[in-house]
């Protein structure tokens, strides 16, 4: 290669210039008015948080910066440090409302602490899948453990309706004195709850299912958003049916009932209406 002078000679490059061939970017890129070099990062097997936080530590010990020089982790890690900031809100906001329109329903914060015990429960066969599965904790399955939420909360409300209409159909009936009648009625509304339960997670896992083994575009996410629902369907689905009863008669013996008797209410004097309400002795 010849380099022009103002003389008009033709000076080639070798007498002016030492070259050498060297690696170096494929373009030169700018952000924030600097210029920025990219080292891409393929990885598997691993969470992205984990990675970073472990890479971070290996590049500032062997990796020394010259003034001027700045090192920042983007991608999908950046983005799941700005996700993760949402969901210190989103998360807690969640329960919030659950907790909030399940008091709403049933007037009963004992009533609402029981359906919200659907969500532990739940959590457990969540995290048991995606450990079989291999998949770790990632934007998407957070996202399903939201929408595992507001399905556990579902399932509660229907258990916890038919406990309470085989308690009060108890009362009314006058059958609601000891510890045995209350044993009776629980068991009596859980059993009656065992298919429309059944039926409700049938249809969950018929939606669910062919997601875990879809392929293509979008699938990996899809799986991991998918997964804590059926894992917790599952579990719920059997540790409300042994748990809930449980609690409910532990509640109505020793604080509605009080170690006592429930019959309803008799009538106050002939031509006035029957108070239908239960009373306590």
């Amino acid at each position: 290669m010849l380099v022009p002078t103002p003389s008009g000679a033709q000076i080639p490059m070798a007498q002016i210039a030492t070259l050498r061939r060297v690696e170096g970017p494929a373009m030169i890129r700018n952000e924030n008015g600097q210029l920025a070099g990219y080292v891409y990062v393929d990885m598997t097997g691993r969470d992205v948080g984990g990675y970073v936080d472990e890479a971070k530590a290996r590049v500032q010990a062997a990796v020394p910066l010259p003034p001027g020089y700045t090192f920042v982790w983007s991608g999908q890690y950046e983005n799941m440090l700005r996700v993760r900031e949402r969901l210190t809100i989103v998360l807690p906001l969640t329960l919030f409302l659950i907790a909030l329109l399940l008091y709403m329903n049933t007037k009963s914060g004992v009533k609402t602490a029981i359906v919200l015990l659907a969500v532990p429960f739940s959590l457990v066969g969540a995290v048991w899948l995606l450990w079989g599965l291999g998949y770790n904790t990632s934007i998407a399955v957070w996202v399903g453990m939201i929408a595992l939420m507001g399905l556990d909360a579902e399932t509660g409300v229907f258990m916890l309706l038919f406990l309470d209409l085989a308690y009060e159909e108890r009362v009314r009936a006058g059958r609601m004195r000891t510890e045995e009648d209350l044993d009776e009625a629980i068991i009596h509304g859980a059993v009656r709850r065992v298919r429309p339960k059944m039926m409700t997670v049938a249809a969950a896992f018929m939606g669910l299912l062919p997601i875990m083994w879809a392929t293509g575009s979008g699938a990996d996410v899809m799986k991991r958003i998918a997964a804590p629902m059926v894992g917790g369907l599952a579990t719920s689905f059997l540790l409300e049916l042994l748990v809930y009863p449980a609690l409910y008669a532990i509640w109505k013996w020793n604080f509605v009932m009080r170690r006592g008797t429930v019959v309803p209410q008799p009538a106050v004097s002939r031509g006035r209406a029957d108070v239908g309400n239960a009373g306590l002795l």
